[in-house]
């Protein structure tokens, strides 16, 4: 049996309390949006943003929101299985900041929807970006954590290769 490190639970600590920051503030700002909005009710911020309450019963631009509940059930069990998958990662490599940071974002987004789909059965979604009559599919801080957390793992592995050319 493999012995665990000290110093590798206090970073493995560092990033679960960051992840549990994400979540804190994406279930915030769900929980003031269903508080003070209705169902499809939007506030204009600008001529291209809006803050508006839709809930998303599918994935990613509402994959599968269409099907009948089952998809609720193989989203939760993607985001445990993605779970447990990053903090098994996080222990292995907690010095590598970057890489870590970005799994942590991906872990705080997607525990946030989790929770969403256990709670309420859907994804609450609030920012909605658009140019005109076109909409980019609503999302909400836990997609933007998501987001941000894929941007920088392709980042920290084209920084990999180049430093591994060098």
């Amino acid at each position: 049996m493999a012995k665990i490190r000290p110093h590798t639970n206090v970073g493995l600590l560092k990033w679960l309390g960051l992840a549990f920051l994400i979540l804190l503030a994406d279930q915030l700002s769900k929980v003031l949006i269903l508080a003070y909005y209705h169902y499809g009710e939007a506030t204009e911020l600008t001529g291209w943003l809006n803050i508006v309450r839709v809930h998303n019963r599918g994935a990613a631009f509402s994959f599968l929101a269409g099907a009948d509940g089952w998809q609720r059930w193989l989203f939760v069990g993607i985001g445990v299985a993605a779970t447990v998958f990053i903090i098994t990662m996080l222990r292995a490599h907690a010095g590598q900041r970057l890489f870590c940071f970005a799994l942590t974002c991906i872990m705080g987004g997607a525990i946030g929807n989790v929770l969403d789909r256990l709670l309420h059965g859907y994804v609450v979604d609030m920012v909605d970006f658009h140019i005109g009559s076109w909409h980019f599919p609503a999302f909400n801080l836990a997609d933007s954590a998501i987001t941000l957390g894929v941007i920088l793992l392709l980042l920290d592995e084209l920084l990999r290769v180049k430093r591994s050319r060098s």
